[in-house]
């Protein structure tokens, strides 16, 4: 086989590295501004403690994620849910930053309270729906 028309793997990013973490905490900071939540649905998310608001402030001044699996998951979940949010409402971007907090029928509740009451599989529920109704 020819190695010039080889497929090559894409390139891996270091999502551990700090300037990759400190990428992830903005975007997830600002992420939560556009939704709208508090700081206890913030720190839920993230599966922070309720009361972990210092946390929640050193990431908005631009800290990095902690080197931490679980919130890293977290991030990249979020980060996908924002994903699908814009390419499902692509002319309607305050219906896609509403969206976690307006009560979803199919839930029976916000979207960021089944996240709140479930915890990561909440999150993850949140992004198999999402991927799904995209058709992915």
């Amino acid at each position: 086989m020819n190695e010039a028309l080889a497929i090559q793997p894409e390139p891996q990013v270091n999502v551990r590295g700090r300037e990759a973490r400190e990428r992830l905490a903005r975007l997830v900071t600002q992420l939560f501004e556009h939704w709208q939540l508090s700081s206890s649905e913030q720190a839920a998310l993230l599966g922070l403690s309720p009361e972990n608001r210092s946390t929640l402030s050193r990431y908005r001044r631009g800290e990095p994620l902690a080197d931490n699996r679980d919130l890293l998951d977290r991030a990249g979940h979020l980060l996908g849910i924002r994903k699908s949010l814009r390419i499902l409402f692509p002319q309607d971007r305050d219906l896609a930053y509403r969206w976690m907090t307006t009560t979803n029928r199919r839930f029976g509740a916000r979207p960021v309270d089944i996240v709140v009451e479930h915890g990561f599989e909440g999150l993850l529920a949140l992004r198999r729906y999402l991927d799904f109704e995209r058709g992915t």
